[in-house]
């Protein structure tokens, strides 16, 4: 049984945040379930989006940076990331992201309906139909009825340069195995496979390297258990050749990071204490929460943060 069980966040550079907002909570229909700042660079924004209950696994994360240019897709990248809705719900969500302006693609990935689209600032998301199982708390405010939220994450696309520095990382470090190639992707899967535990690699031996900026992700994060589990996942991946940090107390969760071979950030991070560590369930994303350390910042803080407010959700 692999210590990792699945996909735990992903963490995006993003545009303007108010634009950010008005997309995931207005149109995509997620929660807002933290809205903190990045714990290294306190100017920015940290924006977290979930599912109603904020359960890892079904979090997009998001660092509006100002004034960062254009990322550009290339390798040594996570391209690509796939969220999981039932697969009764493409047409829904073909017909919604169009009444919003939205170029969509409908396609079939592995058996499975997908739309893919970008975001307002250049993300390469996809939609993809799944009836797998999987941790899941509708919210009762979104934009979108609960038949057809956004469940959480299905996979996240890496390109690479070559393949086999990659792959075996993935099987020695992080326990995931190959389940299927389709298309020059290659899909792998952590403790059988199923939504929310997929990473897929495809290589382009002469392309360019990616760069880093708006619409590129950050990172990637992979979810264990808890403090004991984490050690152990962080053994793992220093004998693969893995140079993790240290554990990152994040205060909703703990962290290691370290990057895969070629070259795409990875994190580890454990399912607690949570988002209500210190905010009530029901008022989740409200107000600006920041971790203790730079409490007595706040008023400096909030002074250089442009305000965002939650567009009001219209149920469709």
């Amino acid at each position: 049984m692999s210590i990792i069980t699945g996909l735990h966040h992903v963490t995006i550079n993003a545009g303007d945040p108010q634009e950010n907002v008005d997309f995931y909570v207005g149109v995509l229909g997620m929660r807002l379930v933290k809205k903190t700042v990045n714990q290294d660079a306190p100017d920015t924004y940290h924006l977290f989006y979930a599912d109603g209950a904020g359960t890892p696994g079904t979090e997009l994360t998001f660092f509006p940076w100002r004034g960062m240019g254009a990322g550009r897709p290339g390798t040594g990248s996570i391209s690509e990331v796939a969220l999981a809705v039932s697969s009764a719900s493409l047409d829904f969500w073909e017909a919604r992201l169009a009444s919003h302006g939205v170029v969509t693609e409908r396609t079939q990935r592995f058996g499975e309906p997908v739309l893919t689209f970008d975001d307002p600032h250049g993300v390469a998301l996809a939609l993809s139909g799944t009836d797998d199982p999987r941790d899941f708390t509708p919210w009762a405010d979104s934009a979108v009825a609960p038949a057809f939220q956004v469940r959480g994450l299905h996979a996240v696309r890496l390109t690479e340069s070559s393949l086999e520095p990659t792959e075996t990382f993935l099987e020695r470090g992080l326990a995931f195995g190959l389940v299927g190639e389709e298309d020059g992707w290659r899909r792998y899967a952590v403790a059988g496979g199923g939504s929310g535990r997929l990473v897929e690699v495809r290589v382009v031996p002469n392309g360019s390297r990616a760069i880093s900026g708006t619409g590129s992700v950050h990172h990637v994060a992979f979810r264990v258990a808890d403090d004991a589990a984490e050690q152990r996942a962080r053994e793992e991946v220093t004998a693969a050749g893995g140079h993790a940090t240290p554990v990152i107390d994040r205060y909703w969760f703990k962290s290691v990071y370290f990057r895969e071979p070629g070259g795409a950030l990875f994190e580890i991070a454990t399912d607690g204490p949570g988002f209500t560590i210190d905010e009530d369930a029901a008022t989740l994303g409200e107000q600006l929460i920041l971790p203790p350390f730079l409490e007595a910042h706040r008023a400096e803080i909030e002074r250089m943060l442009q305000p965002v407010t939650a567009p009001r959700a219209v149920v469709t």
